[in-house]
C-alpha cells in the first residue's frame, strides 16, 4: 500500500509536469518563455465563459472586467498563489518552472508551505497557528437535512478524528503544528505514506486479514477518497 501511494503521487508528479507544459504553452501566446499576470488572466477568464479579446482589451485599458464576486474572490486567491510562485526577484513574470510551483503547489517547497499557511488560516479559530482536532473538524462537511445525510457527517467527523490522531499529530500532543502539517501534506514523504497505508489498512480491513479486499476498499471509499483534509489540495487547482 504504501508503494502504491508512492508509486501513485509520482505518477501525479510526471502528470503534473507534462500538464503544466501545455497549459504554460497555452497562455504564453508570444512564446518569450515567460507568462504575465495579465496573460493568464485572460485565458482563465475565457474558460469562464468571457470573450477572450473582449477582456484582454479591458485588461489593456485597464477598464472594470464585469465579473461576479465568486470568481474575483478566486482571481484574488489565485494572484496570492502567483505572488509565492514568483521566485526572487519577483517581476510577476512566471518561467515555465515557476508556472508548474504556481499550478501544482504541493510539488514545490516554497509553495507548500504557502499551502499550509492557507489551511491553517481557514481552519485555526484561536489564532495560536497551530490546528486542535476540534478546528480540523470544523470544516464545513454541507448542509445536513436528512438521517442519511447525517450518517455521512457523523462517518466524515470519524475519518477526520482518526486522521488527525494517527496521522497529523506525529508527536501525540493534541495539537498539529505547522511543521507537522507540512510533514503530513507532502506528497513525497514516505513515512507519511506509510502511515497513511496502515491507516487505510486498519480502518477497511474488516476480516483482520491485514489486506484489502476489493469489497472492504469499495465500502470505505468515502475515507479513502478524503483523506489529506478531504483532499485539500484540489481546491488550489481552480485555474482551468
Amino acid at each position: 500500500m504504501q508503494n502504491w501511494i508512492m508509486q501513485k503521487t509520482a505518477e501525479h508528479f510526471q502528470e503534473a509536469v507534462a500538464e503544466s507544459r501545455a497549459h504554460f504553452r497555452a497562455v504564453d501566446p508570444d512564446g518569450d518563455g515567460h507568462v504575465s499576470w495579465d496573460e493568464y488572466k485572460v485565458k482563465f477568464l475565457a474558460t469562464k465563459g468571457h470573450n477572450e479579446r473582449e477582456v484582454a482589451e479591458k485588461i489593456k485599458n485597464k477598464w472594470d472586467l464585469n465579473i461576479d464576486e465568486e470568481t474575483q474572490e478566486v482571481l484574488e486567491n489565485l494572484k496570492d498563489r502567483w505572488y509565492q510562485a514568483d521566485n526572487p526577484p519577483p517581476d510577476l513574470l512566471l518561467t515555465e518552472s515557476e508556472f508548474l510551483s504556481f499550478l501544482h503547489p504541493e510539488h514545490s517547497r516554497g509553495m507548500l508551505q504557502f499551502m499550509v499557511k492557507e489551511i491553517i488560516r481557514d481552519l485555526d479559530q484561536d489564532g495560536d497557528k497551530k490546528l486542535s482536532q476540534s478546528e480540523l473538524i470544523s470544516l464545513p462537511v454541507g448542509t445536513v437535512e436528512n438521517q442519511q445525510g447525517l450518517d455521512v457527517d457523523d462517518g466524515w467527523v470519524r475519518d477526520r478524528k482518526r486522521e488527525f490522531e494517527e496521522l497529523m499529530d506525529a508527536n501525540h500532543d493534541g495539537i498539529v503544528t505547522m511543521a507537522e502539517l507540512e510533514d503530513y501534506m507532502d506528497p513525497m514523504n514516505e513515512f507519511s505514506a506509510l502511515n497513511e497505508a496502515k491507516q487505510m489498512i486498519a480502518i477497511a480491513d474488516e476480516n483482520q486479514n491485514h489486506y484489502l479486499e476489493p469489497e472492504e476498499v469499495l465500502k470505505y471509499s468515502e475515507f479513502f477518497t478524503g483523506s489529506k483534509l478531504v483532499d485539500y489540495a484540489r481546491s488550489v487547482h481552480e485555474e482551468f
